[in-house]
């Protein structure tokens, strides 16, 4: 396993992430245990979740299942760094929402009671909140802090002003701020490179990409329809999508093969080749999945592979892969 710096900070950690919201809904307790297991037999000590998932309001069913698993010892906290978040809504009650520091209180006690330890490594904020002053957020966060019961904050879904925003309300109060963020980042979503990645980069934020085949679309799904297999990428939004460009995917298969390799391997190693990316999240169901995941690690691409899939999913900026303002302007 490769490991990296969480951003600026001295926190090491997989440049894979286990991504865990199928426990629960898609995954069983027992299988997830088992891709637990299996995560830190390959390696892998940076688990990602929220208070949300598991998708039943206020039970926070993954967490549940991850400490239970945490329960069973065998130094299994002590090796895992355990990130979890809180925004979304854990009852119907006006304060169990958002950012405000009862709130922050509320979701931080939960979580810590449901994974069954008495720390989070990282706690990120899983949306932002327009009409929480920041003073009122660090003021939240920074009590959390002494308290031990958080060792470093983390942002997700920012755009770069955000980013700015929260980092020099951090640096007023002296306090270290933001150290991640987590952003919808892919082959066929690549947004963030106008200002959320140049913003992470200054700021010396890690950047932890979510939905990294775009909801299976890069994990090779024309050729999984060819052989009668299913794939997450040919219903819903991802079936939209797909007949959308269609034409692409083809090619990026087509490409892929060519490589000799999965697609599903390329798209996150292609990721792990981004400047600034500290670890794609992946979201195994089995643990074979989680198996086929480690080959990302071992792929490089070369310099015409990567001018190939430029080509193929051209950044947002219509003059080249530059960031905000050379993106709109001169």
């Amino acid at each position: 396993m490769e490991y990296t710096h969480l951003g600026r900070s001295g926190l090491s950690v997989s440049r894979l992430v286990l991504g865990t919201m199928n426990f629960g809904p898609e995954t069983s307790e027992a299988d997830s245990h088992a891709i637990m297991d299996r995560a830190h037999e390959h390696g892998i000590n940076f688990f990602d979740t929220a208070n949300v998932y598991g998708w039943q309001k206020g039970e926070g069913i993954t967490e549940q299942i991850i400490g239970r698993w945490f329960a069973q010892g065998g130094g299994r906290r002590d090796k895992t760094v355990i990130a979890t978040k809180l925004y979304g809504s854990m009852s119907d009650w006006p304060n169990d929402t958002f950012l405000s520091a009862l709130n922050i209180r509320r979701a931080v006690e939960g979580s810590l009671r449901r994974m069954q330890t008495d720390y989070i490594d990282l706690y990120q904020m899983h949306h932002v909140d327009r009409d929480t002053p920041w003073e009122e957020i660090w003021e939240a966060f920074g009590v959390l802090r002494q308290q031990g019961k958080v060792l470093y904050f983390g942002s997700s879904n920012f755009a770069g002003w955000h980013i700015a925003q929260a980092q020099e309300a951090a640096r007023a109060r002296h306090f270290l701020g933001l150290v991640s963020e987590q952003s919808i980042y892919n082959l066929l979503t690549r947004w963030v490179e106008l200002e959320v990645l140049p913003a992470a980069r200054h700021y010396g934020l890690g950047v932890i990409p979510w939905s990294p085949l775009h909801g299976g679309l890069l994990g090779g799904v024309l050729r999984k329809q060819r052989e009668g297999g299913a794939s997450r990428g040919t219903s819903g939004r991802s079936g939209q999508a797909l007949e959308q460009h269609r034409d692409t995917i083809e090619a990026y298969e087509k490409l892929c093969a060519d490589l000799g390799e999965d697609p599903a391997n390329v798209g996150l190693a292609w990721l792990l080749h981004q400047e600034g990316v500290t670890g794609p999240i992946i979201g195994p169901r089995t643990v074979d999945q989680l198996d086929g995941s480690l080959r990302a690690l071992e792929i490089t691409l070369d310099a015409d592979t990567l001018s190939a899939l430029d080509e193929l999913f051209p950044a947002p900026a219509p003059n080249g892969a530059k960031p905000a303002p050379e993106a709109y302007a001169w």
